[in-house]
């Protein structure tokens, strides 16, 4: 059998009792970075043979590891920080597993991006993540125009070397959220436009960043009243029957009022 097992993304109490359980009844861990991992381990007493398992050998060692996990052997993927095989090594040794019939269980767990994505205060029902943004200035002046039409929240990872540098190529007066540092004791949450970017470099310039980039609002075919007669009915019903009592007030299709309800 095969875990994933998400750890915290920085403060080590965010383990789940499960995660610790799992990782005591494993066989062998596969780690990014022995060091980090075994710094969790050893914080929990945990005694556990680890393997470095990253992007420059996950796919040379698949084979030995897809062998041990056909002895029965039960092996844990671990990251070193969040949740394994999202934007992390792990997932074409998870998708060989499923090919070969191998049972694989994911356990639930800290991910910097829904921790963000919560943190951020706004109000979308779609978002899109990103992963590392690219280093060339030109893949990135391209991801923000694509990012800046999205209808949602776009996530992306950035380097506290580069996030200056990323930040100066948005449009002036467009703000942007940087999560940084989350979970760890100094978290910070700074709404930056361009412009305010060297009054925060310092801090900028250190920790692990995630940034929230709020996306093209589709503007809405309700008339300015029956926007305002779903704004006032909104807090007593719920969608199925707010849309259905508007269109009987208004004689026009409950489809219409249904599809409108989030904008």
């Amino acid at each position: 059998m095969l875990y994933i097992v998400p750890v915290p993304i920085g403060n080590l109490k965010d383990i789940t009792l499960r995660a610790l359980e799992t990782l005591q009844n494993a066989d062998l861990v596969l780690c990014e970075d022995t060091r980090k991992t075994g710094f969790l381990l050893h914080h929990f007493e945990i005694s556990k043979k680890m393997i470095a398992f990253h992007k420059h050998n996950e796919l040379r060692l698949e084979e030995e590891m897809i062998e041990k996990l056909e002895e029965g052997k039960t092996l844990c993927l671990v990251s070193d920080a969040g949740t394994p095989s999202i934007n992390d090594p792990g997932a074409s040794l998870i998708a060989t597993c499923h090919k070969k019939g191998i049972p694989v269980s994911a356990l639930p767990g800290p991910s910097a991006v829904t921790t963000a994505l919560s943190l951020s205060g706004k109000e979308y029902n779609k978002f899109q993540f990103l992963g590392f943004f690219p280093k060339k200035e030109k893949e990135k002046k391209a991801l923000i125009e694509e990012m800046l039409s999205y209808e949602g929240i776009s996530i992306f990872f950035e380097s506290p070397r580069r996030i200056c540098g990323t930040l100066s190529l948005f449009p002036e007066g467009k703000e942007v959220l940087v999560a940084k540092e989350l979970t760890k004791l100094h978290e910070k949450m700074l709404f930056l436009t361009k412009e305010q970017i060297n009054s925060f470099k310092e801090i900028l310039e250190k920790g692990e960043i995630c940034v929230l980039v709020e996306g093209h609002k589709k503007a809405s075919s309700l008339s300015l009243e029956d926007a305002i007669l779903i704004k006032t009915l909104s807090p007593y019903l719920s969608s199925k029957d707010l849309a259905t009592v508007c269109a009987k007030l208004t004689g026009k299709k409950k489809q219409y009022f249904y599809k409108n309800l989030n904008e």
